[in-house]
C-alpha cells in the first residue's frame, strides 16, 4: 500500500481509504449483517489500509460505533476521520457531538474532525473556535471540512489550521475540477475524494438507470421522478449510462475491471491524497485494492476524459451531488 501525508501533518494515509457509511444498514445502501461489517474494516486494516472514514450522521452513530468494535485492540493501527453534522456545529454543539463520537469508536481521540457540510446560519468563527478548544484537549489531532467551496474554505482558514477537504469526485462527477481543486492546492489542503464508483454505477453492476436501487438513484444524474431525490431536475440518465459504457469499453481494452480503473482514474489526478472507497465485505475490499498499483496511461487518461468531458459538461459547476441548490459556496 502506497501512503501519503494528510494536509501539513506528520500522519501518511494509505491512498485507498474505507469508506464506513456502507458498514450500517439503511435506505441507501440496504440491510447488512454486522458480522460482515466487522469482518470488512478487519480485512481493510489486514491489507495495509490504515485510513477510516465515518461520520456521526451514519447509521446516526452506528458506523463509528461498529468501526469502533472492529478496531478494539488494534486502535492503534488506524487512522480514524469522523464528521460533525451542520446540525451540531454551535460551539457546545460540537463538543457535546465529538464526546459522543468519541464513546461510539470507543477512544480518547480522533484522528481527523471534519465538517460535513457548511451550515451558514452558524458563525464560522464560533465553530472553529470549539474545534480548536478541542485540538487543545488532545480529544482531535487535526481538523479538517467536507463539502466545502472555496467561499466557506476561504473563511475558515482564516480562523483554524485545516487539513483537507472531503469531496465528491469520480469519472462521472468532475465539478470539483472547475475551480475547487485549484482552492485547495493553493491552500495546502489534502484532497480526499469519496463516491469514486459513485455508490456502485463504475463497478457496472447495473445497465440502466431502472436496475439502480431507489435508494442510490437520488443524485443529480437521475430524473426528479425517482423516489426521494431531493434536486428537482430531469437528470441526465442516458447521458450517464451511455458515458458509463464508454468508460466500459476503455477498461476492457486494457483489460481492467472498470472499478478499479475508475479508483485508478481518480488516484492519478494532481493533489488528491486518499480515494475514499466502501465496501460491505472482505471481497469487495480485496476486488478494489489493486487500484492503488494501477497506473494509467497518457493514452488511457486522455481517452477517459474524453469519455467523461460531455457529462460533466452537461451536469455543470454545482459539485453538490444530491441538490440543486447547492451547499457549497
Amino acid at each position: 500500500m502506497e501512503y501519503r501525508q494528510l494536509g501539513k501533518t506528520d500522519m501518511r494515509i494509505s491512498t485507498i481509504a474505507l469508506g464506513c457509511w456502507g458498514l450500517v444498514g439503511d435506505a441507501h445502501w440496504g440491510p447488512r449483517d454486522e458480522a460482515d461489517s466487522l469482518a470488512t474494516a478487519r480485512a481493510a486494516l489486514d491489507a495495509g489500509i490504515n485510513f477510516f472514514d465515518t461520520a456521526e450522521a451514519y447509521g446516526n452513530g452506528e458506523s463509528e460505533a461498529v468501526l469502533g468494535r472492529a478496531l478494539a485492540g488494534r486502535r492503534h493501527e488506524a487512522i480514524i476521520a469522523s464528521k460533525v453534522s451542520d446540525s451540531n456545529l454551535a460551539p457546545d454543539d460540537v463538543i457535546k457531538a465529538c464526546e459522543r463520537s468519541l464513546r461510539q469508536l470507543n477512544t480518547d481521540y480522533i484522528d481527523l474532525y471534519q465538517i460535513h457540510y457548511a451550515n451558514h446560519t452558524i458563525p464560522i468563527a464560533d465553530t472553529a473556535g470549539a474545534l480548536l478548544r478541542l485540538k487543545e484537549q488532545g480529544k482531535i489531532r487535526a481538523v479538517g471540512v467536507s463539502n466545502f467551496g472555496v467561499q466557506d474554505l476561504a473563511d475558515i482558514l482564516a480562523l483554524v489550521p485545516c487539513q483537507s477537504n472531503q469531496l465528491p469526485y469520480s469519472l462521472i462527477w468532475r465539478a470539483i475540477e472547475y475551480e475547487i481543486v485549484q482552492k485547495c492546492i493553493q491552500s495546502g489542503l489534502g484532497i480526499l475524494a469519496y463516491s469514486p464508483l459513485l455508490h456502485g454505477l463504475l463497478t457496472g453492476r447495473f445497465a440502466s438507470a431502472d436496475e439502480v436501487p431507489e435508494g442510490r438513484a437520488r443524485t443529480r444524474h437521475f430524473s426528479r421522478t425517482r423516489a426521494r431525490t431531493r434536486h428537482g431536475q430531469p437528470g441526465f440518465e442516458a447521458e450517464t449510462f451511455a458515458t458509463i459504457e464508454r468508460i466500459r469499453g476503455i477498461s476492457q481494452t486494457i483489460g481492467r475491471p472498470m472499478a478499479q480503473v475508475a479508483i485508478a482514474w481518480v488516484l492519478c489526478q494532481p493533489d488528491i491524497t486518499s480515494v475514499i472507497v466502501g465496501a460491505r465485505n472482505p471481497a469487495q475490499v480485496r476486488e478494489n485494492l489493486p487500484a492503488w498499483q494501477l497506473t494509467l496511461s497518457a493514452q488511457t487518461m486522455r481517452q477517459l476524459d474524453e469519455a467523461t468531458s460531455d457529462l460533466k459538461q452537461k451536469l455543470g459547476t454545482n459539485p453538490d451531488l444530491w441538490q440543486s441548490q447547492s451547499r457549497f459556496r
